[in-house]
Protein backbone atom coordinates (compact mmCIF):
# COMPACT_ATOMS: atom_id res chain seq x y z
CA UNK A 1 0.00 0.00 0.00
CA UNK A 2 1.46 3.69 -1.15
CA UNK A 3 -1.27 5.77 -1.17
CA UNK A 4 -0.97 9.25 -2.79
CA UNK A 5 -1.97 11.98 -1.02
CA UNK A 6 -3.80 14.85 -3.53
CA UNK A 7 -4.04 18.59 -2.31
CA UNK A 8 -6.25 20.73 -3.55
CA UNK A 9 -4.19 24.25 -3.50
CA UNK A 10 -5.53 26.07 -6.54
CA UNK A 11 -8.24 28.19 -5.07
CA UNK A 12 -8.08 31.87 -5.35
CA UNK A 13 -9.16 32.63 -1.46
CA UNK A 14 -11.07 35.45 -2.48
CA UNK A 15 -12.80 35.94 0.79
CA UNK A 16 -9.62 35.52 2.98
CA UNK A 17 -8.22 38.19 0.66
CA UNK A 18 -4.86 36.14 -0.26
CA UNK A 19 -3.50 32.34 -0.54
CA UNK A 20 -4.38 30.77 2.43
CA UNK A 21 -2.32 27.74 1.60
CA UNK A 22 0.86 29.84 1.72
CA UNK A 23 -0.45 31.77 5.22
CA UNK A 24 2.10 30.84 8.26
CA UNK A 25 0.32 30.05 11.28
CA UNK A 26 2.10 27.82 13.40
CA UNK A 27 4.79 28.77 16.11
CA UNK A 28 7.51 28.60 13.49
CA UNK A 29 6.15 30.05 10.05
CA UNK A 30 4.52 26.83 9.25
CA UNK A 31 1.54 26.62 7.48
CA UNK A 32 -1.71 24.49 7.95
CA UNK A 33 -0.48 22.58 5.19
CA UNK A 34 2.82 21.72 6.54
CA UNK A 35 0.20 19.90 8.95
CA UNK A 36 -1.15 17.95 6.89
CA UNK A 37 1.87 16.89 5.14
CA UNK A 38 3.35 15.82 8.39
CA UNK A 39 0.24 14.03 9.71
CA UNK A 40 0.04 11.54 6.23
CA UNK A 41 3.67 11.06 6.32
CA UNK A 42 3.37 9.76 9.63
CA UNK A 43 0.00 7.61 8.47
CA UNK A 44 2.07 6.46 5.97
CA UNK A 45 1.48 8.20 2.79
CA UNK A 46 4.31 7.74 0.15
CA UNK A 47 3.64 10.57 -2.30
CA UNK A 48 1.76 14.23 -2.00
CA UNK A 49 0.45 15.65 -5.44
CA UNK A 50 -0.36 19.29 -5.18
CA UNK A 51 -2.79 20.81 -7.73
CA UNK A 52 -1.74 24.35 -8.27
CA UNK A 53 -2.13 27.45 -11.11
CA UNK A 54 0.71 27.73 -12.84
CA UNK A 55 0.41 32.16 -11.75
CA UNK A 56 1.77 31.11 -8.61
CA UNK A 57 3.63 27.38 -9.31
CA UNK A 58 7.33 29.21 -8.51
CA UNK A 59 6.03 30.70 -4.85
CA UNK A 60 4.20 27.64 -4.20
CA UNK A 61 7.23 25.03 -5.08
CA UNK A 62 10.15 27.68 -3.16
CA UNK A 63 7.46 28.45 -0.03
CA UNK A 64 5.65 25.28 0.44
CA UNK A 65 6.62 22.32 -1.83
CA UNK A 66 10.46 22.42 -1.55
CA UNK A 67 10.41 22.10 2.45
CA UNK A 68 9.47 18.62 1.56
CA UNK A 69 11.31 17.08 -1.15
CA UNK A 70 13.80 15.06 1.01
CA UNK A 71 10.47 14.17 3.02
CA UNK A 72 7.88 12.64 1.04
CA UNK A 73 7.96 12.05 -2.74
CA UNK A 74 6.45 15.35 -4.44
CA UNK A 75 4.82 15.78 -7.76
CA UNK A 76 2.39 19.36 -9.53
CA UNK A 77 -0.21 19.21 -11.18
CA UNK A 78 -2.00 22.23 -12.89
CA UNK A 79 -5.87 23.18 -12.51
CA UNK A 80 -6.40 25.23 -16.17
CA UNK A 81 -9.52 26.19 -17.17
CA UNK A 82 -8.98 25.09 -20.55
CA UNK A 83 -7.69 22.02 -19.63
CA UNK A 84 -11.30 20.05 -21.26
CA UNK A 85 -12.58 17.29 -22.29
CA UNK A 86 -12.13 17.16 -26.34
CA UNK A 87 -15.00 18.97 -28.19
CA UNK A 88 -15.21 21.33 -24.93
CA UNK A 89 -13.98 25.05 -24.90
CA UNK A 90 -14.12 27.50 -22.35
CA UNK A 91 -17.10 29.70 -22.75
CA UNK A 92 -15.94 33.37 -23.38
CA UNK A 93 -15.92 35.29 -20.54
CA UNK A 94 -15.80 32.65 -18.10
CA UNK A 95 -12.98 33.04 -14.97
CA UNK A 96 -14.15 30.67 -12.80
CA UNK A 97 -12.62 27.39 -12.04
CA UNK A 98 -14.82 24.23 -12.71
CA UNK A 99 -15.06 22.71 -9.43
CA UNK A 100 -13.17 20.09 -7.36
CA UNK A 101 -13.82 16.89 -9.99
CA UNK A 102 -12.36 19.22 -12.60
CA UNK A 103 -9.66 19.74 -9.91
CA UNK A 104 -9.12 16.33 -9.14
CA UNK A 105 -9.05 15.42 -12.89
CA UNK A 106 -5.52 17.22 -13.66
CA UNK A 107 -3.71 14.85 -11.46
CA UNK A 108 -5.52 11.82 -13.66
CA UNK A 109 -2.30 11.20 -15.83
CA UNK A 110 -0.20 10.58 -12.39
CA UNK A 111 -2.34 8.75 -9.53
CA UNK A 112 -2.12 5.09 -10.10
CA UNK A 113 -2.63 3.78 -6.74
CA UNK A 114 -5.10 4.85 -3.77
CA UNK A 115 -5.82 8.34 -2.78
CA UNK A 116 -6.89 11.12 -0.37
CA UNK A 117 -8.21 14.77 -1.11
CA UNK A 118 -7.94 17.30 1.35
CA UNK A 119 -8.11 21.26 0.36
CA UNK A 120 -4.78 23.17 1.05
CA UNK A 121 -5.86 24.91 4.27
CA UNK A 122 -8.09 22.64 6.39
CA UNK A 123 -6.37 21.43 9.41
CA UNK A 124 -7.57 18.00 9.86
CA UNK A 125 -5.97 15.99 12.55
CA UNK A 126 -3.64 13.00 12.96
CA UNK A 127 -5.92 10.42 13.84
CA UNK A 128 -8.25 11.42 10.44
CA UNK A 129 -4.76 10.35 8.67
CA UNK A 130 -4.53 7.37 9.75
CA UNK A 131 -8.21 6.03 9.63
CA UNK A 132 -7.90 6.49 5.86
CA UNK A 133 -4.31 4.74 5.52
CA UNK A 134 -6.43 1.72 7.59
CA UNK A 135 -9.55 1.97 5.48
CA UNK A 136 -7.26 1.45 2.16
CA UNK A 137 -5.89 -1.38 3.62
CA UNK A 138 -8.80 -3.10 4.56
CA UNK A 139 -10.24 -2.49 1.20
CA UNK A 140 -7.40 -2.74 -0.86
CA UNK A 141 -7.24 -6.54 -1.75
CA UNK A 142 -11.17 -6.81 -1.90
CA UNK A 143 -13.21 -8.79 -4.73
CA UNK A 144 -16.14 -6.97 -4.08
CA UNK A 145 -17.62 -5.30 -7.50
CA UNK A 146 -18.56 -2.38 -6.07
CA UNK A 147 -15.37 0.14 -5.26
CA UNK A 148 -14.63 1.23 -1.64
CA UNK A 149 -14.83 5.35 -0.90
CA UNK A 150 -14.51 6.77 2.84
CA UNK A 151 -14.26 10.39 3.93
CA UNK A 152 -14.20 11.40 7.33
CA UNK A 153 -16.86 13.45 8.49
CA UNK A 154 -17.21 16.99 11.19
CA UNK A 155 -19.98 17.99 12.78
CA UNK A 156 -21.12 20.88 11.33
CA UNK A 157 -21.15 23.29 14.79
CA UNK A 158 -17.21 22.81 14.48
CA UNK A 159 -16.73 23.72 11.46
CA UNK A 160 -18.86 27.12 11.02
CA UNK A 161 -16.45 30.69 11.27
CA UNK A 162 -17.79 33.45 13.30
CA UNK A 163 -17.05 36.01 11.11
CA UNK A 164 -19.26 35.01 7.91
CA UNK A 165 -20.82 32.42 5.77
CA UNK A 166 -19.61 29.35 4.88
CA UNK A 167 -19.47 26.55 1.83
CA UNK A 168 -20.21 22.91 3.58
CA UNK A 169 -21.56 19.62 2.15
CA UNK A 170 -24.39 17.65 4.47
CA UNK A 171 -24.04 14.36 4.63
CA UNK A 172 -27.21 11.69 4.74
CA UNK A 173 -25.63 8.41 6.04
CA UNK A 174 -27.13 4.68 7.14
CA UNK A 175 -25.41 2.92 9.91
CA UNK A 176 -22.06 4.97 9.08
CA UNK A 177 -22.27 4.50 4.93
CA UNK A 178 -22.95 8.05 3.08
CA UNK A 179 -26.35 7.76 1.04
CA UNK A 180 -25.78 11.63 -0.64
CA UNK A 181 -23.78 14.51 0.57
CA UNK A 182 -26.45 17.56 0.42
CA UNK A 183 -24.33 20.81 -1.38
CA UNK A 184 -25.26 23.95 0.96
CA UNK A 185 -23.83 27.57 0.54
CA UNK A 186 -23.68 30.56 2.40
CA UNK A 187 -24.25 28.77 5.68
CA UNK A 188 -24.51 30.25 8.97
CA UNK A 189 -26.16 30.79 12.43
CA UNK A 190 -28.65 33.63 11.66
CA UNK A 191 -30.37 36.71 14.03
CA UNK A 192 -33.11 33.70 15.13
CA UNK A 193 -30.24 31.45 16.36
CA UNK A 194 -31.04 29.00 13.85
CA UNK A 195 -28.66 27.92 11.23
CA UNK A 196 -29.72 27.88 7.18
CA UNK A 197 -28.07 27.59 4.32
CA UNK A 198 -28.82 27.66 0.80
CA UNK A 199 -29.16 24.26 -1.54
CA UNK A 200 -28.70 23.94 -5.12
CA UNK A 201 -32.10 24.59 -5.86
CA UNK A 202 -31.28 28.03 -3.92
CA UNK A 203 -33.76 27.76 -1.16
CA UNK A 204 -32.96 28.69 1.96
CA UNK A 205 -33.38 26.17 4.47
CA UNK A 206 -32.54 25.01 8.27
CA UNK A 207 -29.79 22.43 8.93
CA UNK A 208 -28.90 20.83 12.25
CA UNK A 209 -25.72 22.23 13.79
CA UNK A 210 -25.23 18.03 14.79
CA UNK A 211 -25.01 17.24 10.71
CA UNK A 212 -22.17 15.60 9.37
CA UNK A 213 -20.21 17.78 7.22
CA UNK A 214 -17.68 16.70 4.72
CA UNK A 215 -14.39 19.01 4.74
CA UNK A 216 -13.43 17.55 1.41
CA UNK A 217 -11.32 14.63 3.03
CA UNK A 218 -12.07 11.88 0.85
CA UNK A 219 -10.31 8.35 0.35
CA UNK A 220 -10.81 6.41 -3.38
CA UNK A 221 -8.78 3.76 -5.63
CA UNK A 222 -7.01 4.98 -8.79
CA UNK A 223 -10.12 3.95 -11.19
CA UNK A 224 -12.14 6.98 -9.85
CA UNK A 225 -10.33 8.72 -12.14
CA UNK A 226 -12.46 7.25 -15.21
CA UNK A 227 -15.28 8.15 -13.99
CA UNK A 228 -14.77 11.73 -12.93
CA UNK A 229 -14.01 12.21 -16.78
CA UNK A 230 -17.43 10.45 -17.82
CA UNK A 231 -19.42 12.49 -15.46
CA UNK A 232 -17.28 15.67 -15.86
CA UNK A 233 -18.19 15.65 -19.59
CA UNK A 234 -22.22 15.24 -18.55
CA UNK A 235 -21.62 18.27 -16.51
CA UNK A 236 -20.34 20.28 -19.21
CA UNK A 237 -23.34 18.94 -21.73
CA UNK A 238 -25.68 20.50 -19.15
CA UNK A 239 -24.05 23.45 -17.46
CA UNK A 240 -20.94 23.83 -19.22
CA UNK A 241 -21.97 27.25 -20.41
CA UNK A 242 -23.05 28.87 -17.60
CA UNK A 243 -20.51 31.49 -16.35
CA UNK A 244 -19.94 29.98 -12.68
CA UNK A 245 -21.29 26.48 -12.76
CA UNK A 246 -19.10 24.38 -10.63
CA UNK A 247 -18.58 20.40 -10.51
CA UNK A 248 -18.57 19.11 -6.99
CA UNK A 249 -16.79 15.89 -6.22
CA UNK A 250 -19.10 15.08 -3.40
CA UNK A 251 -22.07 14.86 -6.57
CA UNK A 252 -20.19 12.48 -8.75
CA UNK A 253 -20.01 10.44 -5.32
CA UNK A 254 -23.99 10.30 -5.07
CA UNK A 255 -24.48 9.61 -8.57
CA UNK A 256 -22.17 6.87 -7.96
CA UNK A 257 -23.87 5.49 -4.73
CA UNK A 258 -27.55 5.57 -6.00
CA UNK A 259 -26.21 3.75 -9.43
CA UNK A 260 -24.63 1.13 -6.80
CA UNK A 261 -21.50 1.38 -8.33
CA UNK A 262 -19.55 2.40 -5.29
CA UNK A 263 -20.32 2.30 -1.51
CA UNK A 264 -18.39 5.33 1.02
CA UNK A 265 -18.11 4.73 4.56
CA UNK A 266 -18.07 7.71 6.85
CA UNK A 267 -14.94 7.07 9.21
CA UNK A 268 -15.10 7.96 12.86
CA UNK A 269 -11.96 10.76 13.91
CA UNK A 270 -11.63 11.95 17.28
CA UNK A 271 -9.64 14.61 15.54
CA UNK A 272 -11.17 18.37 15.25
CA UNK A 273 -10.90 20.18 12.18
CA UNK A 274 -10.48 24.03 12.00
CA UNK A 275 -9.55 26.07 9.00
CA UNK A 276 -9.50 29.58 7.75
CA UNK A 277 -12.39 30.90 5.67
CA UNK A 278 -11.43 35.06 6.48
CA UNK A 279 -9.13 37.12 7.58
CA UNK A 280 -10.66 36.82 11.42
CA UNK A 281 -10.46 33.37 11.47
CA UNK A 282 -6.70 33.28 11.80
CA UNK A 283 -6.07 34.28 14.64
CA UNK A 284 -8.29 31.22 15.99
CA UNK A 285 -6.27 29.02 14.04
CA UNK A 286 -3.24 30.11 15.38
CA UNK A 287 -3.99 29.81 18.79
CA UNK A 288 -5.69 26.02 17.96
CA UNK A 289 -1.90 25.05 16.53
CA UNK A 290 -0.51 26.36 19.63
CA UNK A 291 -2.11 24.51 21.46
CA UNK A 292 -2.09 21.66 20.23
CA UNK A 293 2.23 22.48 20.28
CA UNK A 294 2.15 22.61 24.06
CA UNK A 295 -0.07 19.45 24.18
CA UNK A 296 2.90 17.30 22.45
CA UNK A 297 1.61 15.85 19.56
CA UNK A 298 3.15 18.26 17.09
CA UNK A 299 6.75 19.59 18.06
CA UNK A 300 7.44 23.17 18.29
CA UNK A 301 9.31 23.07 14.84
CA UNK A 302 7.47 21.03 12.62
CA UNK A 303 10.43 19.72 10.16
CA UNK A 304 13.24 20.50 13.16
Amino acid sequence: MKPTLLVLAAGMGSRYGGLKQMDPMGPNGETVLDYSVYDAIRAGFTRVVFIIRKDFADDFKAQVGEKFADKIEVDYCYQDLNDLPEGYSLPEGRTKPWGTTHAILAARSIIDSHFAVINADDFYGADSFQQITSYFTETESSADEKDHYCMVGYKLSNTLSDHGDVNRGICVDTDGFLNKVEEHTEILIEDDGICRGENLAGERVEISTSAIASMNFWGFPAKLMTDLAAHFVEFLKERGTEMKSECYIPTVVDELLTTGKADCNILETSSSWFGVTYPQDKDACVASLKKLVEAGEYPSNLWG
